[in-house]
């Protein structure tokens, strides 16, 4: 769970305030004066948000450019206006550089909606001449209503989207190209060093995919641009990252990936149990351990889609349901059984299991991903599903984890047994006067052993005496296994919460 962060204002008010002056009139030098006092005086508090910091480095600029253009050069009105823009693209640009290999600015840039035109005067401002005032002054205006659309308004009107930002690209066609060419090199051992080349490319374009899933995580989960980079936040970067790998895990058990369009090819000849062809673990054996070797929870994002497949209920075909429908949806398709598939995607999530370790040092990781994967096949499945048949793959990828634990072997046991035919007491009798009828029969039952829960060591014998009688009366009619202490016991009256010390 992420902690709540910290915000320099009060109250949303107080941000509508300063959009308010900035954007309000553009002429009106003294409310943009008002809005940058309000920002530096927030900057002194706390950390600014990139978008803001930004704001008032371009509105300083603007101040500067509006009021001492006599005093000013024009040099230093163009440094000022470089350099505003520059950190402007860079804090925007920089921390999404989350992949193990490293993006082009042009890339992340167009995945964020931010003009292209930016990223070219950030690199003449920066390798080349400084550009002209008058371009550097027509990238602050419109890098302020670049900030309105993508930063102020999303912050002041949840409701309100900001910019489209570039759709995500698909992952299918790399992995299918990936496929093609792993193919041909377990065919043709040959071409292995001619593919070479080739499939490292690949790889790499699958790894800058998942880059690029990262920074489409906040608009695709409908949180919109995330401006809190420049505050520290450790699980922002965990989160993107699940959600990145949830999406390469979805593609990945797709027919045609990890499990082959034949049903022939999806089982070995002659196999018993979870055993998966050596055809499909040659080819895709390299890319899980190239992007395992990135992503250590790669394994455990793909067990969970595969546990949650194998765990939805099968629809089941009914002739009279189509005969007595009144319409028939011709898009909607029905899912429906392929046990081939399924035993495919099971033998997969075993074979995840017993090979968390590879190119890992961590020795626990493999135990925590068999334990969620064992949890997430229990909890979802249940006792019903469990004895049922329509969930066999899932109930031998259960069985064959299960095989190296005693204990959950023992649960799974009873938990396969039929549940006990429900007493119809229940549905004869109101729920009171039967559970009334039972809390009699309890009682008889205990008042015949009451006698011998009670402690009768205090008293007793020949030195009993009146007091003791008493006890031994009042003690009678306590429930069983209870027993009233006296002022021989220790205890004397005292307010609550006050402490007695007992001898």
């Amino acid at each position: 769970m992420r902690l709540p962060r910290r915000v320099p204002w009060q109250d949303l008010s107080e941000l509508e305030q300063v959009c308010s002056w900035i954007y309000a009139d553009e002429n009106d030098l003294q409310a943009k004066r008002l809005a940058v006092n309000r920002l530096a005086a927030w900057k002194a508090a706390v950390p600014l948000p990139h978008a803001l910091d930004s704001a008032h480095a371009v509105l300083s600029v603007i101040l500067q450019d509006g009021t001492s253009a006599t005093s000013t050069s024009s040099l230093s009105l163009r440094m000022s206006y470089a350099s505003a823009i520059i950190r402007l693209v860079n804090g925007l640009v920089d921390p999404l550089q989350l992949g193990a290999y490293a993006r082009s600015i042009n890339s992340i840039a167009q995945q964020l909606g931010l003009p292209a035109w930016f990223v070219e005067l950030r690199h003449a401002a920066t390798h080349e001449d400084l550009p002209s005032l008058e371009v550097l002054r027509d990238a602050a205006r419109e890098a302020m209503g670049w900030l309105l659309h993508n930063y102020f308004l999303p912050t002041l009107n949840t409701s309100t989207p900001a910019a489209p930002a570039q759709p995500l690209r698909p992952l299918a066609p790399l992995l299918k190209q990936y496929k093609t060419l792993m193919k041909a090199t377990t065919r043709d051992a040959t071409l292995r060093v001619t593919y070479r080349a080739e499939i490292t490319k690949t790889l790499r374009e699958v790894e800058r995919w998942i880059a690029e899933a990262k920074v489409a995580s906040a608009s695709a989960t409908g949180g919109g641009a995330s401006w809190d980079d420049a505050q520290e936040d450790g699980d922002e970067e965990d989160v993107r990252e699940k959600w990145a790998l949830d999406q390469l895990a979805e593609v990945l058990i797709q027919r045609g990936m990890l499990v082959p369009l034949s049903k022939r090819k999806r089982v070995s000849p002659g196999q018993t149990g979870l055993a998966l062809p050596r055809s499909a673990l040659l080819i895709w054996t390299p890319l899980l351990t190239h992007l395992q070797s990135l992503h250590p929870n790669l394994p455990l994002h793909l067990v969970t889609a595969i546990t949650a497949h194998l765990s939805r209920p099968v629809p089941t075909s009914d002739g009279n349901a189509a005969f007595q429908a009144e319409t028939v949806s011709l898009t909607e398709e029905t899912p429906k059984a392929d046990p081939s598939y399924d035993l495919c995607l099971a033998s997969w999530a075993k074979w995840l299991v017993d090979n968390c370790t590879t190119g890992s040092a961590d020795a626990d990781e493999a135990e925590d991903i068999r334990e969620s994967a064992i949890v997430r096949i229990v909890s979802t499945l249940g006792p019903d599903l469990l004895t049922s048949g329509s969930s066999k793959a899932a109930n031998t990828l259960l069985q064959a984890l299960s095989a190296e634990r005693p204990k959950l072997a023992t649960a799974l046991s009873v938990l396969s047994q039929a549940p006990a035919t429900a007493s119809q007491a229940w549905e004869d009798a109101p729920a009171v006067e039967l559970m009334e009828s039972r809390l009699r029969t309890l009682l008889a039952l205990s008042a015949s052993n009451g006698t011998q829960d009670v402690d009768m060591e205090e008293g007793g014998g020949e030195g009993e005496d009146g007091d003791g009688a008493a006890q031994k009366e009042d003690a009678s009619q306590l429930p069983p296994g209870w027993r009233k202490l006296s002022e021989r016991d220790g205890w004397r009256p005292a307010p609550i919460g006050v402490y007695v010390s007992c001898p």
